[in-house]
């Protein structure tokens, strides 16, 4: 299957973008001037220009030409690191593609201790749930938010408010805003979440402490006042669910009532893992299939994608060879142009010269990528022969979409839950740059890959076969709506 991975695998170039020193003028609370910030914005368009192949899909040219002018108004005075980190979120959030932003994954060590280790995030994990935010975890305990509890004001702002000014700063395909929403939750699955990176910059504060009003499960409102955590402080209270180390099985195979398997999967980013996870999930395929276990629920809520580990499951539910939907896998370029070389990292050397793999251009501009087809699924040899349910939401935008994207095509499960991230229009990825911005000392992604569908698709992610709408109530009683509607389905 083509080979559209999410965010973490840029983890396997930590070591490039550590070797990138950020420059001294770049020390906190140093400014920087206006002809580095404009040289950023040249080199950025250049580059996004040359290289990015999604750069039209949902902008047209014109359209780009004004947001490269914007980025360059907003760059047209001195300025602190963080805002213009703020400027160039602006700006890759509206080319509307998941897989480019400023990825705190390849920022220096500076730029993270600058921007990201202040004592400023919330105490709490939270989701929003029609636009509210809704507690799921008090890691501070000071004011002992329940689970449930709805925080309606923070810090004497609206929290919906802050929410839609948040939105236009967050990645996303398309017009998938329940992906962007999604990305602006604290649910403890990932070390960086958009709302921590974001909220401090568009709302600097002093104080180590936030004024919340909220309102309890049983409805009662009241403020409360909490101390602030730094990110390793959260971390120790709750440790990242999406942040597998070397050796440990990140996965769980657990069996319910009446035998049904439950298989949690919070990440499939297993790039630098020396966990054998593919015999892991091998042998527990084939365990429940030999054992004839009545149901599968494969639980992928939360799992932005990763490595393509649904290619592994997928044999085990079909009888006769599959062919994942035909995509065009389409890059800008055959060889990058020499003055942008300095400038870009990446842990393979072949991105930058395609060689005979890229064919073209077309009359778009356009190269096909020769190399690398839509493989063909092998059945496993023995079907899995109890009925499988995929637990799916908004998070799953990468391999996890084109996995949700395969098993509804082909009907090969019940999707229950929340319409999917990505988008049906296709997704760029599969391969990236890492574009240091020397002025600024900041990174931003650079998706080499664009898979384009052979049909007309509508700009969406996957919708569920069985749509089970999030409640707080739900959050404040401790249950699982997704998993009961499942055990119902069963029953």
């Amino acid at each position: 299957m083509t080979r559209l991975t999410r965010r973490s695998l840029l983890a396997a170039a930590a070591a490039a973008a550590a070797a990138f020193a950020a420059s001294p003028a770049l020390a906190a609370g140093r400014r920087i001037e206006i002809d580095a910030l404009q040289a950023d914005a040249r080199l950025l368009e250049s580059a996004y220009t040359a290289l990015h192949p999604g750069l039209y899909r949902y902008n047209t040219p014109a359209r780009m030409q004004q947001r490269f002018a914007d980025l360059r108004r907003a760059f047209g005075r001195p300025q602190e690191q963080s805002e213009a980190l703020l400027a160039l979120a602006r700006l890759t959030a509206g080319l509307r593609c998941g897989h480019t932003y400023p990825n705190p994954y390849n920022q220096t060590d500076a730029v993270v201790s600058t921007l990201y280790e202040r004592r400023d995030r919330l105490p709490f994990h939270f989701r929003w749930i029609d636009g509210r935010m809704v507690v799921l975890r008090d890691l501070g305990g000071e004011a002992a938010l329940r689970p449930g509890t709805e925080v309606l004001m923070l810090d004497g702002e609206p929290t919906a408010r802050l929410l839609a000014e948040l939105m236009p700063l967050v990645r996303a395909d398309g017009s998938n805003d329940a992906k962007r929403v999604s990305n602006l939750e604290v649910r403890g699955d990932n070390r960086w979440d958009a709302f921590d990176l974001y909220r401090p910059l568009i709302r600097p504060r002093e104080r180590e402490r936030a004024r919340l009003a909220v309102r309890d499960p049983g409805g009662r409102k009241r403020s409360v006042e909490l101390a602030l955590m730094t990110r390793s402080e959260r971390e120790a209270a709750a440790p990242p669910t999406a942040q597998p180390n070397e050796t440990d099985p990140v996965w769980r195979l657990e069996r319910r009532a009446g035998g049904v398997a439950v298989l949690t999967m919070p990440t499939w980013a297993l790039y630098n893992s020396r966990w054998d996870w593919r015999a892991w999930l091998s042998e527990a395929m084939a365990r429940l299939t030999a054992e004839r276990a009545p149901a599968l629920v494969v639980d992928l809520r939360g799992n932005e994608g990763g490595n393509d580990c649904g290619d592994l499951i997928l044999p085990w539910l079909i009888e006769r060879p599959l062919t994942p939907r035909p995509q065009r896998r389409l890059t800008r370029y055959r060889r990058v142009p020499a003055e942008l070389s300095p400038h870009l990292e990446t842990w393979d050397r072949t991105f930058r010269d395609w060689g005979a793999e890229a064919v073209g251009p077309d009359g778009a501009g356009f190269y096909a990528l020769a190399g690398e087809p839509d493989e063909v699924v092998q059945p496993a040899g023995r079907r899995f022969g109890g009925r499988v349910f995929i637990l799916a939401d908004a998070s799953n935008s990468s391999a996890t979409f084109q996995f949700g994207q395969t098993v509804r095509d082909n009907r090969l499960a019940t999707i229950v839950g929340q319409t999917s991230g990505g988008n049906r229009r296709g997704i760029n990825g599969g391969a990236f740059f890492f574009l240091r911005l020397p002025g600024s000392g900041l990174e931003v992604d650079v998706p080499l890959i664009g898979t384009f569908p052979l049909s007309p698709q509508p700009d969406a992610g996957v919708a569920p076969d069985l749509f089970v709408r999030p409640t707080a109530r739900a959050v404040a009683e401790g249950r699982d709506a997704e998993m009961a509607a499942v055990l119902a389905g069963l029953g």
